[in-house]
């Protein structure tokens, strides 16, 4: 079958174009909760998709409370066109239980998971949750809330 040379030069700009997106275009509003981190140190601001209210779920495997998230966390992001959920993952590769030494852990001063931070469309931090503080949550429980089941 011969492809037309236009169809095929569309494609290969498509293709070639792929690599110029950003951070947050490529990770966090795809149709599936975009995971980052690993236990490594991140810079937030990457991954806050412009336009959108972006919820970073702060997480780890082995913590109950944070796969009692998983889901709803994947259904928000999946119904809301105005919100993106980025899943930051407490744990370094190999680690088996909640990593509370990890680089990303210290560097945001986790002191309990779930933590969730929330940047308005502006890019702007809204809500973060703190040792006594946990508005970022409120938040997010209420966004799950209003989805119903």
């Amino acid at each position: 079958m011969k492809i037309p040379s236009a169809l095929l030069c569309l494609a290969l700009s498509a293709i070639l174009a792929v690599p110029a997106l950003s951070a947050a275009d490529t990770h966090a509003k795809g149709p599936e909760v975009a995971q980052i981190s690993q236990g490594r140190e991140i810079k937030l601001s990457d991954y806050v998709v412009t336009g959108k209210t972006t919820i970073f779920d702060f997480s780890s495997d082995y913590c109950p409370p944070c796969r009692g998230y998983t889901e709803p966390l994947a259904r928000l992001h999946a119904k809301r066109d105005d919100i993106a959920v980025v899943r930051v993952d407490v744990n370094r590769p190999g680690i088996k239980r909640i990593d509370w030494d990890s680089p990303v852990v210290h560097e945001f001063n986790l002191e309990s998971i779930p933590h969730f931070k929330i940047y308005g469309p502006d890019g702007k931090l809204v809500a973060s949750d703190g040792p006594e503080d946990y508005s970022a949550r409120e938040m997010v429980d209420k966004w799950i809330a209003e989805l119903g089941r």
